[in-house]
């Protein structure tokens, strides 16, 4: 009676833990296209995505990169103070979208294109998201608003 006890624990045990990790890649899995990593130009650069990767791109509209093509494309550079990324989005910009001002866009790499689906409003004015300011924090070009 008593290994039949500890048989079965042990069965009990082992089911538990083959849920668990089986619960666990599951998340993983179906979380991994929902994941959006943010980067700088910096770091788009120096280690680029991979092909069809969607992520997160924040730093500065570069002054006087700002381009407004047929329709609603519009093209534009972001900086970081350390590198430069062309970029282009195809739809209603934000209200406060503007040279000089912080963005950050959700897309793909189209070689040396970001081609943003998704331009993130901002705030107001003085509003920057912390990731960016961090980032240009790192590249000593941040001016606290006044």
């Amino acid at each position: 009676m008593k290994g039949l006890k500890k048989r079965r624990r042990i069965q009990i045990i082992a089911l538990a833990f083959v849920a668990l990790a089986g619960s666990t890649a599951l998340v993983g899995w179906s979380m991994q296209s929902g994941i959006n990593f943010f980067r700088s130009p910096s770091q788009v650069l120096t280690d680029p995505p991979r092909e069809g990767e969607v992520f997160r791109l924040g730093g500065l509209v570069l002054e006087g990169s700002l381009v407004r093509g047929q329709g609603e494309t519009v093209s534009f550079s972001v900086t970081d103070g350390g590198a430069i990324v062309p970029a282009r989005y195809t739809g209603v910009l934000p209200d406060l979208f503007g040279e000089g001002e912080g963005v950050v866009g959700t897309g793909t790499m189209e070689g040396d294109m970001f081609v943003a689906t998704e331009i993130l409003a901002k705030h107001d004015e003085t509003y920057m998201p912390r990731e960016v300011v961090d980032a240009l924090k790192e590249q000593g070009v941040y001016e606290a608003p006044e």
